[in-house]
């Protein structure tokens, strides 16, 4: 029993990366990094962020510690895989999550599952970037980008911003990366998730854009919660968050919800 436990913990930490444990905070924030990264940028945050919360940083396979692992390829599996290393941690405690673009749309999908499977959900979402799964415009964004040559996809990669120009003119370095990226893209064009009924939440959705983001209509996640919905409009393009004014800015909203649902639920 003991070596079955171990193994637990040891996934659980491959799959969730938690650089500055505070087993004493109130709440969990679990933040979903976007397509193609890692968890590290988002782990940090946990040195940024209020004594009340712990942050833990979703690890996806094929990268990191997990570099050995096969790509996921079905946004549902992977949702659940996420969930089962998430169900120790959220246990009886107060969580939200983040997502930017891509890790936003996970970070949906894991929500509706813990709320489907386990009548559990956050007390915040917190999404960037990310076109919502019902809209209109959510196939247009993905109906054509694993047919794309390098060049176009250099040219795509330079449009969005946030990948470093010693990637995308270096070769090698592009051919490793754009696996993990294609793998990524294809998990969100493969995925029919066909939300048949809205409103599927009840906690508030806060949500972050760039204003010259190249992702279209934000607004649409009001329409997946019974709860508040705000949106700001930040400076800046697809990778808003990376810039430090934008990103101390998003702390501050996230600490300052956390903080006021304490006071409610106290």
């Amino acid at each position: 029993m003991e070596r079955k436990e171990q193994v637990g913990r040891t996934r659980n930490e491959n799959v969730l990366n938690c650089l500055i444990p505070r087993p004493n905070a109130m709440f969990k924030l679990i933040c979903f990094p976007w397509a193609g990264s890692g968890s590290s940028y988002l782990a940090k945050w946990g040195e940024k962020m209020s004594d009340l919360i712990e942050v833990h940083a979703v690890r996806f396979a094929g990268r990191e510690s997990r570099f050995h692992e096969q790509f996921a390829s079905d946004i549902c599996q992977q949702a659940d895989e996420i969930i089962d290393a998430l169900l120790p941690i959220i246990h009886d405690q107060p969580f939200a999550f983040f997502g930017h673009s891509f890790g936003s749309c996970l970070a949906f999908v894991c929500a509706l599952h813990l709320k489907e499977k386990y009548n559990v959900e956050p007390v915040h979402m917190f999404l960037s970037s990310a076109t919502p799964f019902h809209s209109n415009y959510w196939r247009a964004q993905f109906s054509q980008i694993n047919q794309l040559s390098e060049e176009q996809v250099k040219h795509h990669l330079l449009e969005l911003g946030g990948t470093p120009n010693h990637i995308i003119h270096n070769k090698d370095l592009l051919d490793q990366w754009l696996p993990i990226i294609q793998a990524d893209i294809s998990i969100l064009q493969n995925s029919n998730l066909g939300i048949t009924s809205l409103k599927t939440h009840s906690c508030d959705f806060i949500c972050f854009v760039g204003a010259n983001d190249i992702i279209k209509d934000m607004e649409a996640w009001k329409d997946v919660t019974s709860g508040n919905f705000d949106l700001y409009v930040l400076p800046g393009g697809h990778f808003h968050l990376v810039d430090p004014a934008n990103e101390d800015f998003i702390h501050k909203c996230i600490i300052k919800c956390l903080e006021l649902s304490s006071l409610v639920n106290s």
